[in-house]
C-alpha cells in the first residue's frame, strides 16, 4: 500500500522536497514508516500525525493516508508529552519536575480535587484515555509554544480534598503558560472517556464531541 508522508522544516530541507511517497505492506504501522525514513529523521524528535490527528508509533496505516511528521516547533517542544493514569495518589511535585525547563519563564499548575463529597470513584477506558489526553496535551504545546507539558489522572476512589486531576505547563511567559493549562484541563474534562460517581451516584456528563 502507498503512504504520503508530508515534510516540515529540517525534514523538508534535508529531503528536498515536501512529502514522500512510500510503499509500505499491508497492516504496516506509524513506526514501519519512520523506520523507512531512519536516515532522514535521524538526531529530531518527531511528533507524527495521521491524517491530521496526532497519533503513536503503534497506530496503524491504510492505503492513501497522509502521515506527517512534525519536528520541534518555533518556541515550543515536540517530545512525547509526559501522560499517565494511575490508581496510586497523583504528586503535584513529580508532574511540576516534568515540566521544568530552563527556557522557562512561568509554570502554571492545575489540580482538581474532590470537594463537598467524601469521595469520588473515577472509571476510564485507559488505552482511549490515554491517547485522547496525549493528543490534547501535544496540541497545546504547539498552538501556544509552551516549553513542556504533563498531564495525570487518577482512577478509583479519590478521598476528599485529595487530587483527581493534575496539570502542568511550563513555557517562556506566563500568558502562553496559563492559557496552555486552561486548554489542556478543558478539553480533558470535555473529551476524556472518563467517569465518576459521587459516593455511589454515577455524575451526569455530556457526550464527548465526534469528528
Amino acid at each position: 500500500m502507498q503512504v504520503t508522508v508530508r515534510l516540515f522544516a529540517q525534514l523538508r530541507e534535508r529531503a528536498g522536497r515536501r512529502e514522500l511517497e512510500l510503499d509500505l505492506p499491508d497492516g504496516a504501522r506509524v513506526a514501519d514508516a519512520l523506520a523507512a525514513v531512519s536516515d532522514l529523521a535521524a538526531g529530531l524528535p518527531l511528533v507524527m500525525a495521521v491524517n491530521r490527528e496526532y497519533a503513536a508509533a503503534d497506530h496503524p496505516l491504510a492505503a492513501g493516508d497522509e502521515l506527517a511528521l512534525i519536528p520541534p516547533v518555533s518556541g515550543g517542544a515536540t517530545t512525547a508529552p509526559h501522560v499517565a493514569i494511575r490508581e496510586e495518589p497523583l504528586s503535584a511535585d513529580a508532574v511540576v519536575a516534568r515540566v521544568r525547563d530552563p527556557r522557562a519563564g512561568a509554570l502554571v499548575v492545575f489540580e482538581g480535587v474532590t470537594r463537598d463529597v467524601g469521595w469520588l470513584d473515577y472509571e476510564a477506558y485507559v488505552e482511549m484515555a490515554t491517547e485522547r489526553i496525549t493528543a490534547i496535551v501535544v496540541a497545546a504545546v504547539e498552538r501556544h509554544g509552551l516549553c513542556a507539558a504533563a498531564a495525570e489522572h487518577r482512577v478509583g476512589r479519590v478521598p476528599l480534598s485529595e487530587p483527581s486531576v493534575i496539570v502542568a505547563v511550563s513555557a517562556a511567559h506566563r500568558g502562553e503558560a496559563f492559557a496552555g493549562a486552561r486548554e489542556i484541563i478543558d478539553a480533558i474534562k470535555a473529551q476524556a472517556p472518563i467517569w465518576k460517581t459521587e459516593e455511589g451516584e454515577w455524575v451526569e456528563g455530556a457526550p464527548p464531541p465526534t469528528p
